[in-house]
Parts: structure tokens; sequence; C-alpha cells
């Protein structure tokens, strides 16, 4: 038996690290002020080519009964980071252990941007004199 598979009454169980990746990149997309998850150069790759990783931005190590996270997060211009980083490590130690019966050891957090909002396009175009109108 593998590290990530349990015996139960009727049989083996064997979750996916991808599957925890994706329960993770989720739970921390739920969070107000998340703007994104950061999946490097490969992840950026896939999603140019069309296939959306749904765990981009999630290392995960599983083990039997336990699993250790990293995050990589983009973060919304205005909010809290430490609210935040807060939100996401209870929102995915939620939902990890809800839907798969694992134990969250660690939720490391990597913020590695701000994202700053963008000036409506209509407002950029008109000179600052219009703008008033």
């Amino acid at each position: 038996m593998s590290d990530n598979e349990r015996r139960t009454e009727l049989g083996d169980l064997t979750i996916a690290n991808e599957v925890v990746g994706i329960i993770a990149g989720l739970a921390a997309s739920e969070v107000p002020g998340v703007a994104g998850m950061s999946g490097g150069i490969a992840g950026g790759i896939a999603e140019i080519l069309g296939h959306r990783s749904l765990s981009k931005g999630v290392k995960v190590d599983v083990g039997a009964h336990e699993c250790v996270i990293d995050l990589y997060v983009i973060i919304e211009y205005g909010y809290s980071i430490p609210e935040v980083a807060a939100q996401i490590q209870e929102n995915v130690k939620r939902a990890i252990e809800v839907m798969t019966g694992l134990d969250v050891m660690e939720i490391n957090l990597h913020v590695v941007d701000v994202h700053f909002p963008q000036e409506k396009k209509g407002e950029e175009e008109q000179p600052p004199a219009v703008r008033g109108k």
C-alpha cells in the first residue's frame, strides 16, 4: 500500500495528490482578497495552450493520514495580507479535512504578488477635463 492509500472495510481508498491540490486551490480561491494562484512557467504555458490547472499554485505532500500544503497566491491590493492568509489557511484546512479525511499538518502560504485594479478603459482614453463632465 502506498503512502496515501487507506484500507476500508470494503477495500482500498487512494486519494491522488492532484485531488488534494485541486481542493486546496479551489478553497483558497474562494477567499475574498485572493486575486489568483501563481503556477510558475509550466502552469502559465499550460493555460496558454488552453489547459487550466485547478491545482495551479499548490504543492502537496500527502502521507498515510496527513498532508502538508504549500500555496502560492496573489493578493488583491487593499486587503490585509495577514487576515487574508489566516482565512485561506482556515478555508483550505476545513475543505481538505472534510472532503478527504486527511489531517492537515501545515499550510504554508507564499504571497508572490499583489494585484492592482486596472482603470476603466473609458476613463483612460478620455482627457482629464472630459472625465468630470
